[in-house]
């Protein structure tokens, strides 16, 4: 068991919105993501990661924001070797909250088949659709090498440290604040005890040894809070 593991340093404080407050920095951090996005085979282009970042900086969204996409990018660079197919766990990194509505219980399905709208052509298609549903339980089989690296870099957050863990939490409820309290703690409390049951919260060797051991006592402390 790993002791005392170090948080992931984070291009950003997970939980916030886009760290960049004036628009020209907002522009700048859009612009290096199309970038990015544009540099990838296979992906549509830099159209498409222009259409992914509109998406990703809708209102409503708390937490789902481009700081969360630049935060699963930066950690799967973190992961770097671990995929089968790095581009194609990055393009479902782009994917998998395009789609966002914090009363559906369907985003992760309509996320893959928006890859599937955006990227007719691309050989990666049935890939990246495929690992943008994964995400709906992040529970990779074994041996799925980029299922592994892409649900990792998403539940990172989980190992903040108490600042960027508590920033995350209370993004999160504010996403949900059509909710009412009481129903958002059971709510939320249920979704905590479904994570510390899982035998493994990290299917990567560097995320268990990583990660694993802070994004369990994180976890611990807000059920506490919770539940009293």
């Amino acid at each position: 068991m790993a002791t005392s593991p170090e948080p992931p340093e984070n291009p950003e404080r997970p939980g916030n919105p886009d760290p960049a407050q004036d628009p020209a920095s907002v522009a700048s951090v859009h612009a290096d993501l199309a970038d990015r996005y544009a540099a990838l085979p296979d992906g549509g282009g830099r159209a498409v990661g222009v259409r992914l970042l509109e998406r990703w900086a809708e209102p409503h969204r708390r937490y789902h924001t481009v700081a969360h996409l630049r935060f699963v990018l930066a950690r799967l660079d973190e992961l770097a070797g671990v995929a089968d197919d790095p581009v194609a766990v990055e393009l479902a990194a782009w994917f998998h909250d395009a789609v966002y509505d914090p009363r559906a219980a369907d985003n992760e399905e309509r996320s893959a088949e928006l890859a599937e709208t955006l990227l007719p052509e691309s050989p990666r298609r049935p890939e990246v659709a495929r690992l943008v549903r994964l995400t709906a339980g992040h529970h990779p089989a074994e041996g799925d090498a980029d299922g592994a690296a892409l649900c990792d870099a998403d539940l990172a957050v989980l190992a903040g440290s108490p600042d960027e863990y508590a920033s995350y939490a209370a993004a999160v409820r504010v996403e949900y604040g059509h909710v009412s309290d009481a129903d958002f703690a059971v709510g939320r409390a249920r979704v905590l005890r479904q994570l510390l049951a899982l035998p493994r919260l990290f299917h990567t060797a560097h995320g268990a040894g990583r990660w694993a051991g802070t994004a369990r006592f994180n976890l611990r402390g807000e059920l506490s809070l919770l539940t009293g």
